[in-house]
């Protein structure tokens, strides 16, 4: 699983995710970063393992709200987060910018590219003026992505 939503839409993951995905079979989240709106229905994965970069990690050791952006999210997140690494389908992408240590996954076979709240489609990209947001390292991250040539662009919003 590529992050897990928004806590405020935890509804909608259980009634329509719920319908294709058995929760307690899922071993592994990965999050793109870990602001409330990526991370907040994680606790619907109680067999999970949880990833994120190490700077990511990093960040949330650091200062957790300022990573999270939610008081009540930082309360209820109580995971252990692991490195995120590379697997024989996943590539993890360094994409910092929106977040210092925001990460893209690459899944080749099917040519996905997972860009979290990197990059939207119709060249639109997620905020950096975030307390953990590195603006002077969005451009490198933009300029790395497109050199991936996927069919499927899966960012972490619609817009």
């Amino acid at each position: 699983m590529i992050d897990a939503g928004n806590r405020a839409d935890r509804h909608l993951m259980l009634q329509l995710l719920g319908k294709v995905v058995d929760f307690d079979e899922i071993k592994k989240v990965i999050f793109t970063h870990l602001h409330y709106d990526h991370i907040g229905n994680f606790d619907l994965f109680p067999n999970a393992e949880f990833f994120a970069s190490a700077r990511e990690i990093a960040d949330f050791n650091r200062n957790k709200f300022e990573t999270v952006l939610s008081e009540d999210m930082v309360e209820k997140f109580n995971v252990d987060l692991k490195p995120a690494k590379n697997t024989e389908q996943l590539k993890i992408i360094e994409s910092p910018g929106h977040t210092k240590g925001s990460i893209c996954i690459w899944f080749e076979e099917e040519k996905v590219l997972f860009t979290g709240d990197t990059m939207f489609a119709g060249k639109k990209f997620g905020r950096i003026d975030l307390p953990t947001s590195a603006p002077e390292l969005l451009q490198p991250s933009l300029l790395r992505l497109v050199n991936y040539n996927y069919k499927v662009l899966a960012p972490g919003h619609d817009y």
